[in-house]
């Protein structure tokens, strides 16, 4: 099955009958989804589970993936169909993450096409709090308030619209009361300005703010950035990974992370590009090892 978000990334519908074209002339039968409304995406993804598909494809941005993933690993199958995603996002984060940025008709090539693929079983995590499921991540603080300004933003495409959002909080942003546990452990307590569980490495596509991460080593990956750093600074630094090491960053691993604002306001949170607004001020992400299986490069990336 094919499911395509025509709309990912931007107003305009993405070239769905290419990537259609291509990869039906590489499986015998292929299933064509267009998804409609949210959560279409998770549910088309249940039904080629519950139907026995092989592969489910998924055209889209992260949050479409996201979806694809959820509705893969609830639908019950001990052994769920494995995934390709294919970047027709804003971000990308999780493509990235697998293909490394190859160009998508190779990528469907290699996957589709028996030239070596390799499964790798991807963890995911749970948002206990809305019981959402979350593949690159989730963010609190600046990473949630750049996504709601870059909504907006249809001028920008692709990652540079993430990147400018950021650009606009950088004169005027304030850090938040708030505090950061992992595995029952205080790890931060104070003013925070960002707080990334995950998760891939990169989010928006473009920001290494997890880069000793793994998406199959059965950990959580926790940064947390306080309130001495600031924003111009970090901006520059996530694009590589050097925030790690400065004052005031945290860089920790776990299985479970509460990300709490202790001033009781609502927590500007999100997860895999998706703000939430369940309007809490406390959310609690639990890893979910190896759940999903993965189509992904024959050689694996060199890990932690």
């Amino acid at each position: 099955m094919l499911i395509a978000n025509p709309q990912a990334g931007s107003r305009e519908r993405q070239p769905v009958d290419e990537v259609v074209a291509l990869c039906a002339g590489l499986v015998p039968h292929l299933d064509v989804v267009l998804t409609e409304y949210p959560g279409h995406a998770e549910e088309s993804a249940a039904k080629a589970a519950a139907s026995a598909a092989d592969a489910v494809v998924v055209l889209g941005g992260d949050g479409t993936t996201r979806e694809a993933a959820s509705g893969l690993v609830r639908s019950g199958r001990a052994e769920p169909p494995a995934m390709l995603n294919l970047p027709f996002g804003t971000g990308n984060s999780f493509y990235r993450e697998i293909w490394a940025d190859a160009p998508w008709r190779q990528v469907v090539t290699k996957a589709l096409g028996g030239a070596g693929p390799r499964l790798r079983r991807v963890d995911m995590a749970h948002v206990r709090e809305t019981g959402a499921l979350a593949l690159l991540g989730a963010g609190a603080g600046l990473i949630a308030d750049a996504l709601e300004v870059a909504q907006g933003m249809f001028d920008v495409q692709g990652r540079d619209r993430y990147q400018r959002a950021v650009a606009r909080l950088m004169s005027a942003y304030t850090p938040y009361e708030g505090r950061v546990s992992v595995d029952g452990e205080i790890v931060h307590e104070g003013p925070v300005t960002l707080v990334n569980v995950g998760g891939g490495r990169y989010r928006a596509g473009r920001f290494k703010l997890l880069p000793h991460s793994v998406v199959d080593d059965g950990l959580l990956d926790v940064c947390v950035v306080g309130g001495e750093m600031g924003v111009r600074e970090l901006a520059g630094l996530t694009h590589d990974g050097g925030h790690l090491g400065h004052p005031g960053v945290t860089y920790r691993t776990g299985t479970r992370c509460v990300v709490e604002r202790t001033d009781g306001r609502p927590l500007s949170f999100e997860h895999d590009g998706e703000l939430c607004t369940a309007g809490s001020s406390r959310y609690t992400i639990d890893l979910l090892p190896g759940v999903l299986p993965v189509l992904s490069p024959a050689v694996p990336e060199s890990g932690r």
